[in-house]
């Protein structure tokens, strides 16, 4: 099986992965990795650490000459801020009270991780928890989406709204999904209309200004999908479910919907559903695609589609700040701060983009089998020819 284990903090040396289960004879490039990574540090309303960090891979294992050779591979992305955090952040040594963090932040991970773990100095949970960790996903998702591309199957994401600001959704349906993502990469804001990025980096300046931070709704897609993916033998099997728990896990990320998802909630069983159709060229197929790509569990052909909400980060800078209570003291107190982003939607659609290309690579190679990845292309040939054909 398919899987990876990221390992570094925010503020450590380096980020690592190691890849387990990629099949030998694919062709890799750092330069596609590292274009991935460029990728989730752009976008209007960043932080003071996008400046600093310029991501990039170092391919340690599992590569040589260019393709892969079936063994586990090891990616690791340097931080480059670690020299200005040797003596904080360091392996071995005495302990200081140098940049100690004892008020821990509403909605982040500092209060209960230092109890779960038994940490007075909370520094020692959001290193970890930080979304910095996001950079080893979108390395291990590069991967996966050299894979998909292979055989035809592409992913693109694009913002639907940040804050109030929102895209006209009629004037989306105009798009097609390539469209859609041809713009947004044009958007400072990865919205599919660059024309509109001007009021939304206006409101995103306001809010900056006072002290606020902003969440959105991004939409991610994968398309030429194989029909059958995924299964509805076991709760555990179905590709919805961990196609929403791969994107759920992304840190600040609290909806996650399918399709129509939740307006299917609101209409009626006739209008909730696509209706089949048949022809000798194409096979099976649908006229929309209310379900999102996928029924039962499994991918039926159609686009996949996952919308997914990210609240305003909880690090604000305004005056009047969150309130907390120091956890050794249990005095009241603001709530720390530590540099944060007024907005990440745009970056956090690009980690969902890797996030869904490792859950459907992962789906592909068992299906198919994962050792030789000339010949699990051919049964993927001869699997859509036989869906075609059905």
């Amino acid at each position: 099986m398919l899987r990876f284990l990221n390992a570094g903090e925010s503020h450590g040396p380096a980020l690592t992965a190691i890849v387990e289960g990629y099949p030998s004879n694919v062709k890799v490039s750092s330069d596609r990795i590292n274009y991935e990574l460029s990728r989730r540090q752009k976008g209007y309303g960043r932080g003071g650490r996008m400046k600093i960090e310029k991501d990039t891979v170092e391919i340690l294992s599992g590569v040589r000459f260019g393709i892969t050779l079936g063994s586990p591979i090891t990616l690791m992305i340097r931080n480059k801020d670690w020299e200005n955090w040797i003596d904080i952040m360091a392996v071995e040594g005495e302990p200081t009270d140098k940049r100690q963090i004892l008020e821990p932040r509403p909605g982040h991970a500092d209060l209960v991780g230092g109890i779960k773990y038994g940490f007075y100095d909370l520094r020692n949970v959001l290193e970890r928890a930080s979304a910095r960790e996001t950079t080893t996903r979108v390395a291990v998702g590069a991967l996966c989406k050299i894979l998909l591309e292979d055989v035809g199957i592409k992913i693109g994401s694009y913002v639907l709204s940040i804050g109030e600001k929102k895209v006209d959704t009629d004037k989306l349906k105009s798009l097609t999904f390539e469209e859609r993502f041809e713009n947004a990469e044009k958007s400072e804001v990865r919205i599919p209309f660059p024309e509109n990025d001007q009021e939304f980096k206006e409101y995103i300046d306001k809010m900056k200004e006072e002290g606020e931070s902003l969440g959105g709704v991004f939409e991610v897609y994968a398309l030429n999908v194989p029909m059958g993916l995924g299964s509805y033998s076991q709760w555990d099997k179905r590709l919805d479910g961990k196609i929403a728990q791969a994107v759920m896990s992304i840190q600040a990320i609290k909806g996650v919907e399918i399709g129509d998802g939740f307006s299917l909630a609101y209409t009626t069983g006739y209008n909730a559903h696509d209706d089949i159709f048949w022809e000798k060229e194409r096979g099976f197929y649908r006229k929309t695609n209310r379900a999102g790509g996928l029924e039962g569990g499994m991918t039926n052909g159609e686009p996949i589609v996952v919308r997914a909400a990210m609240k305003p980060i909880p690090t604000l800078m305004r005056q009047k700040s969150l309130k907390s209570v120091n956890i050794k003291t249990k005095e009241p107190f603001d709530a720390a701060k530590e540099r944060s982003d007024i907005t990440a939607v745009p970056a956090a659609a690009v980690v969902a983009e890797s996030m869904l290309a490792f859950v459907l690579a992962r789906e592909i190679l068992e299906k198919f089998g994962n050792d030789n990845w000339l010949e699990i292309k051919e049964r993927i040939e001869k699997y859509r020819q036989y869906v075609r054909e059905f």
